[in-house]
């Protein structure tokens, strides 16, 4: 696909909306629809690569309250002709029908690998790809499954969501600031994943989220392994402008 002249890809990830309260949550999401506003002149599509919200489920006539002003941004720009990819991610696979239907976004469940101007990209939302974490691997499993979907939809939603949002808070309590620390090549798995697909085919830039951290890291043959970082601490995203990929930063 070639992009428009003066037209622009951005990317970004791990809102986590809901988290860690209510105030600090609405503070962040009329931050992201500002980021919004700033760039719909010049975006030509925008990735939302996962964890938009700490916590999601649609029940078939509910849906968690609050994020309005986000969801209203993104139809408007889906409205206006721009295209906007929502991913899956960790948080909130749980994501249906309603978003797409309402928002006007196109849904990923997986990783996708469009082309931009001649240059390949391989675009997700990072989590469970690599060696090792096989724990987290068999429980996304679990909770992608038709049957778990269908036992959590028979909880009243008051107690289902609530559940759902004190053991996402549990978790990242006992994450801390882990996601701050760059492990290096051999330990970071994003890497050592994109490592082993350039041994089947080139990929000029492999983007994800998931990590929290914004890292541009140089790979082998030119490519690169970008991630957009999050926006509870960084603010961070991805802008491709037809030529480069840059990270940046939204103050």
């Amino acid at each position: 696909m070639q992009i428009p002249k003066g037209k622009k890809i951005y990317f970004a990830s791990d809102f986590h909306l809901g988290a860690p309260d209510e105030e600090r949550s609405l503070v962040r999401e009329k931050k992201i629809v500002k980021w919004l506003e700033s760039i719909e002149e010049d975006a030509f599509e925008i990735y939302l690569l996962g964890d938009v919200f700490d916590f999601w489920f649609e029940y078939k006539k509910v849906i968690p309250r609050g994020f309005v002003r986000l969801q209203g941004k993104i139809a408007n720009l889906t409205d206006k002709g721009i295209k906007v990819h929502w991913f899956h991610g960790n948080h909130d696979m749980w994501v249906f029908d309603y978003i797409p239907n309402e928002l006007g976004v196109t849904l990923h469940k997986t990783e996708i690998q469009p082309t931009y101007n001649g240059k390949t990209f391989l675009i997700g939302h990072g989590d469970g790809l690599g060696p090792g974490d096989h724990g987290y691997k068999f429980i996304k499993k679990i909770f992608r499954a038709n049957i778990s979907q269908w036992l959590f939809a028979r909880l009243h939603p008051n107690f289902g969501i609530g559940m759902a949002n004190f053991f996402s808070a549990k978790s990242r309590k006992s994450t801390g600031t882990a996601d701050d620390i760059f492990y290096g090549e051999d330990k970071e798995m994003l890497i050592q994943f994109c490592l082993k697909e350039l041994e089947k085919k080139h990929i000029d830039y492999f983007i994800f989220g998931h990590r929290h951290l914004p890292i541009d890291f140089d790979l082998p043959e030119g490519s690169k392994y970008m991630n957009s970082g999050d926006w509870i601490k960084h603010q961070s995203y991805l802008v491709f402008d037809g030529e480069n990929m840059n990270l940046s930063y939204f103050k």
